[in-house]
């Protein structure tokens, strides 16, 4: 008996220790929470519930077009006139960069990686640099639209940003981005390939069009122009008549780490001394910017983002900074573990890690001083 309690103690302590290492984020958020509940009293107030809503319906539709297999269906179509190594690699890269704005980065890296990959053993090539270009393509593409990525729309709904005023911001820094990509592509080999790639069939064309009418109405209300509660409810509705597994696609965890961070932000604000402190640090646009880019190589941008959002009001430096900052170090931008999980669990770390980091410290390189001096500045 004692023996099989004792089993059973080392699979749940395994079990908790895999899910720590899974979750990590959610884990920090909800440790920051109820530590500093202990020292100011937390108010439902702090969190944004607007927030949490559109992440809900952006996952929601998001994983319903997975699940149709729209994206892979797109992306096949296009690949299929390709018959060069350049052409394919900026196909991959630009599909990646593209869709991370309207699906996310996240997302956009979970469709097309594994399709590079199955191109890559089709033609006998090294994928490595793709993927390490795609992952690039994501988090820069994706900072280009409110819902491209979760530090995005904190952003826009928290400082009660215009799209105007958003887009103004962004364009930039997604131009600067598309100069890069081609770039790093066109410099690498040259060589003529041949691709027989099998079309993705879409089998129920009805809910292809029923969710893009859904997804439409759901932009509508990121950009002001629908409430969110109305959209939330049509969200539910249809779901709930086409495909209720979609509930249990939604990232749940994501949710709760908001909810984490918004509680740990809200508290730590009432702390004079925190609070004077933290605003000491983000007084300027500039030390905004780089305190923006600093944080996210240690902390990821996302709850860099929401944690100096509290303490500022320079909502552009924020923005570039956060965006900007998804590059460098492997967790700057969480979706960047999702592209090296893919990787390694294919072909192991084969130098995965010396690419990576080499590309995305020339991304800051590049980025951060040309932000600087002509958009900060």
């Amino acid at each position: 008996m004692s023996q099989f309690l004792k089993t059973k103690e080392i699979k749940c302590t395994n079990s908790f220790i895999e899910f720590v290492k899974k979750e990590c984020v959610l884990v920090i958020a909800l440790t920051l929470a109820i530590l500093s509940s202990i020292i100011s009293i937390p108010k439902v107030s702090y969190i944004d519930f607007k927030v949490l809503i559109l992440l809900f319906n952006l996952m929601v539709v998001v994983a319903a077009f997975k699940d149709l297999k729209v994206l892979d269906s797109i992306a096949i179509g296009l690949l299929k006139k390709c018959n060069t190594y350049t052409s394919i690699s900026l196909s991959l890269v630009f599909l990646t960069f593209i869709s991370s704005m309207i699906v996310t980065n996240d997302v956009a890296l979970i469709t097309f990686v594994p399709l590079s990959i199955v191109i890559s053993k089709k033609a006998n090539i090294n994928v490595l640099k793709i993927v390490v270009f795609q992952t690039l393509a994501a988090n820069l593409g994706s900072s280009f639209t409110p819902m491209g990525n979760p530090q995005n729309l904190f952003i826009y709904s928290f400082y009660n940003l215009s799209p105007i005023d958003f887009f103004k911001i962004t364009l930039p820094i997604v131009i600067l981005a598309v100069l890069f990509l081609v770039l790093l592509v066109l410099k690498d080999k040259k060589m003529n390939l041949s691709l027989d790639l099998e079309d993705v069939k879409i089998d129920n064309k009805r809910d292809v069009y029923l969710f893009s009418a859904l997804f439409l109405i759901i932009l509508l209300s990121v950009f002001h122009i629908i409430d969110y509660k109305v959209t939330f409810l049509i969200t539910i509705i249809m779901v709930l008549l086409l495909n209720k597994k979609l509930f249990s696609q939604v990232d749940y965890s994501l949710l709760v780490t908001f909810i984490g961070f918004f509680i740990f932000v809200g508290n730590i604000s009432t702390m004079n001394v925190v609070k004077n402190f933290m605003e000491g640090i983000l007084g300027s646009p500039e030390s905004t910017f780089l305190s923006s880019v600093l944080s996210s190589q240690f902390i990821s941008n996302v709850p860099a983002t929401m944690l100096l959002s509290g303490f500022t009001n320079h909502f552009k430096e924020l923005l570039l900074g956060v965006n900007i900052g998804g590059m460098g170090t492997l967790i700057a931008s969480l979706a960047s573990v999702i592209s090296y999980k893919i990787y390694t669990s294919e072909f192991g770390n084969d130098n995965y890690m010396k690419s990576f980091t080499f590309y995305n410290i020339l991304g800051l390189v590049v980025f951060v001083p040309l932000t600087y001096l002509f958009i900060i500045l």
